[in-house]
């Protein structure tokens, strides 16, 4: 299933490089991030491929072409790349700290971090402000329960979406495969929205990134189960609120990591919420649990996050005599 010989060896360079040095702001203020760049190629393809005069299903076809010139445009840059250095040990290598680049375990530790601190630091208006950075709720409306439950919330579903789901696609198709799956997935967050403008021209992004993520939301379920006694939590339990509560949650795969989460912790999580002035009203996850959560089972969390994180590395290091 791996597509070379130092495929392991990529993917766990990626996973330490991510891991001590993250994304730092000053390369970053000097050169576009990837992920700017696919943003621009879709402001470029909503601009010119994404009319409201046109009918939705004349909109939904563009969307599909949209989708496929960024999977093409991704695949052959991350092709390219590889074809250029895959073959020696330090062609891996570098391939290995090029694909940190896309991968989010530093990154998001320090935002879901200072959420915590920031109650400590600025109080709820602080924390407020700094869970603004990860969540796209309404923050007016958040208590202390509330921000806390976002974070912890976003440290679950951001753990599939950008850490193990990138480095599942690094794993399976090497560079090509973690780039189509980062332009697929920064494409659901601009145009994947179900609104006037994007009901059907984002369809497709929505739909091809919902499944490339079935089988990493399962997978990051599972992870952050068996990372439960690291915030004095039980794996049997995390894992029977993940197969029972999963299904409720809107998403397809964003209930597997939350759920598990909210076994690991003991705590009630999701359930209503407020997005734009619009009250939404999902179910709970493991409702029966406590429901508020505080500045405390943010850091709790970020412990399971982290143990998730070893724990993927091992199961990649565990692969490499399978080659």
């Amino acid at each position: 299933m791996l597509i070379a010989d130092h495929a392991v060896l990529i993917v766990l360079i990626a996973l330490a490089a991510d891991a001590l040095i993250g994304d730092p702001d000053w390369l970053w203020r000097r050169l576009p991030h990837p992920v700017v760049l696919i943003g621009a190629q879709i402001d470029w393809l909503d601009s010119h491929l994404n009319r409201e005069t046109w009918p939705a299903a004349r909109r939904k076809a563009a969307g599909v072409i949209a989708l496929l010139a960024l999977v093409a445009t991704a695949g052959a840059i991350g092709a390219a790349l590889q074809w250029l250095l895959q073959p020696s040990l330090f062609g891996s290598v570098l391939l290995g700290v090029l694909a940190s680049v896309l991968i989010a375990q530093r990154s998001l530790y320090q935002h879901v971090a200072r959420v915590r601190d920031a109650f400590a630091s600025g109080g709820l208006e602080g924390a407020r402000s700094a869970v603004t950075m990860i969540v796209g709720r309404d923050p007016a409306e958040l208590d202390q329960a509330g921000v806390s439950r976002a974070a912890i919330e976003s440290s679950a579903e951001n753990f599939s979406d950008g850490i193990v789901a990138p480095v599942f696609w690094l794993a399976l198709l090497g560079l090509p495969g973690l780039l189509i799956y980062k332009a697929v997935n920064t494409a659901d967050s601009m145009i994947g929205h179900r609104n006037a403008r994007f009901e059907s021209f984002g369809w497709a992004s929505a739909r091809f990134d919902d499944l490339l993520n079935l089988a990493p939301a399962r997978l990051s379920g599972v992870l952050l189960a068996l990372a439960a006694p690291l915030a004095g939590g039980s794996v049997t339990r995390a894992l029977q609120v993940m197969r029972r509560d999963a299904p409720k949650h809107r998403s397809p795969n964003a209930g597997w990591p939350e759920s598990a989460m909210a076994g690991a912790l003991d705590l009630a999580l999701a359930g209503p919420r407020v997005y734009g002035g619009h009250r939404v009203e999902d179910p709970f996850l493991n409702a029966e649990a406590r429901r508020e959560a505080t500045p405390d089972d943010i850091g709790r969390a970020l412990k399971v996050m982290l143990g998730g994180c070893g724990l993927q590395a091992i199961l990649y290091a565990a692969a490499w005599p399978l080659l």
